[in-house]
């Protein structure tokens, strides 16, 4: 049987997910070169190439031209979007109108001016040249630019300097001491870019999530996103149904028929043989102890007494006692959420320290549940060999499924060699 205990040693990003984390840091310099460089021209060529068919409209050359422009300028925003979901993440929802099949070119051109997308994209273009530049090519001037500031404190400042004086930066290099701050500065620069090149490759895609989305597609994202949830949840329900009928059929349902026909033989013996209609009391009597426990455990795997009596904190503790690997469970959690908010978190725990047990290999696991900004958060994390994965099929799937109808999100850190940490977060409100 498990323990808690307060040694709140586990293992940590340094030793393991250090190697991460840098190649987190080194693809999203690399991504954000590749946006600067290769992506962003063509938004130069996409936003001249619309003003000059826009100017072309009254005399009737821009009506022929436009479609095949402002196609271009929607391809270019598709990239973006693709790129912003696939690198980072970040939906981007849109809603463009539909366009009359066939249309003349001038009819075509009047649908593609009035749709408020289309001016969504436009307006993105110029944002993209400048300010979407500069947050794409940070990461990577962050990444590089420290090489040249080692380079000069290593001695190449005399070959740049010459006679003078160079500049790295804001630190003027005309001699060795100065030369090792361009060092520290480039050392700094470093750890900034350790610390900031993803999350501006994020910003950078978070501020094309501000131009280009819109309010339709926002709604139309949602709708889609409850539909999914809703058939989720109706087919969890429908799951749940059929393990239960199986689970009584398999075990109860078949103890009480045997149980009964045990009841049939000792009434039939009661009179010729007391002795032997004893020893089917008897094993009578455990086999509805039998059947009374399994009972128990079918009604603790619906909607276990201690979660409702006690709280998810308690649950989850009561949980972590009956695992084979020493778990230990930190509970802050001011109140209780609703029920179906506990009783799915509870589930999703189970679900999670279940495949913990089973596939990590870990000699032990850490759980830890607080309640901060109105979400609840948990995290559940092992020692064990990593690369857990939310695939199709997986055990996390279905909790990532199950905590869509309540419009929470699952992420899984699971490096090959450990640790894993599995984060959950359900927006709710304690009382």
């Amino acid at each position: 049987m498990n323990t808690e205990t307060t040694d709140t040693t586990r293992p940590g990003t340094i030793e393991n997910g250090g190697g991460s984390r840098t190649r987190a840091v080194v693809l999203a310099a690399v991504q954000g070169l590749v946006l600067a460089l290769v992506v962003l021209p063509f938004a130069v060529l996409g936003l001249v190439l619309t003003l000059l068919s826009l100017a072309l409209i009254p005399l009737g050359i821009g009506l022929v031209t436009t479609p095949a422009v402002l196609a271009l300028v929607r391809t270019l925003a598709a990239t973006r979007r693709r790129l912003a979901e696939e690198w980072c993440g970040v939906r981007i929802p849109v809603v463009y109108r539909p366009l009359t099949p066939g249309a003349r070119p001038w009819t075509r051109t009047v649908e593609l001016l009035r749709d408020p997308q289309t001016w969504r994209d436009v307006r993105w273009l110029p944002v993209d040249m400048t300010a979407g530049f500069v947050t794409a090519l940070l990461p990577a001037v962050l990444l590089l630019y420290p090489v040249e500031g080692f380079a000069v404190a290593a001695g190449l400042w005399r070959e740049l300097a010459g006679d003078g004086t160079y500049w790295y930066g804001f630190v003027p290099v005309s001699d060795q001491p100065t030369a090792l701050g361009a060092g520290a500065t480039a050392a700094v620069l470093l750890v900034a870019a350790y610390r900031l090149t993803p999350a501006l490759l994020l910003l950078h895609f978070r501020l094309t999530r501000a131009l280009l989305a819109s309010p339709e597609g926002e709604l139309a994202e949602r709708v889609r996103v409850l539909t999914e949830t809703r058939r989720d949840a109706v087919d969890t329900s429908a799951a749940e149904l059929r393990r239960i009928e199986r689970d009584l059929h398999d075990g109860a349902q078949a103890r009480l028929v045997a149980m009964g026909m045990d009841l049939g033989t000792v009434e039939a013996l009661v009179d010729k043989d007391p002795e032997r209609a004893k020893l089917l009391l008897a094993q009578t009597r455990r086999a509805s102890a039998e059947a009374l426990a399994e009972l128990r455990d079918l009604v603790r795997g619906i909607h276990p007494p201690v979660l409702a009596e006690r709280g998810l904190g308690d649950a989850v503790r009561a949980l972590a006692l009956r695992l084979p690997v020493p778990t230990e469970v930190v509970v802050d959690l001011p109140g209780r959420a609703e029920a179906p908010v506990e009783s799915a978190a509870y589930f999703a725990v189970s679900e999670i320290l279940t495949n913990a047990v089973k596939h990590s290999g870990a000699g032990r696991i850490w759980a830890d549940l607080h309640h901060a900004d109105g979400l609840l958060r948990i995290s559940v994390t092992d020692d064990g060999r990593g690369g857990a994965a939310v695939g199709a099929g997986s055990g996390l799937a279905g909790v990532e499924r199950r905590l869509g109808t309540f419009d929470g999100v699952l992420a899984v850190s699971s490096p090959v060699g450990g640790p894993t940490m599995v984060t959950l977060e359900i927006p709710c409100v304690l009382s």
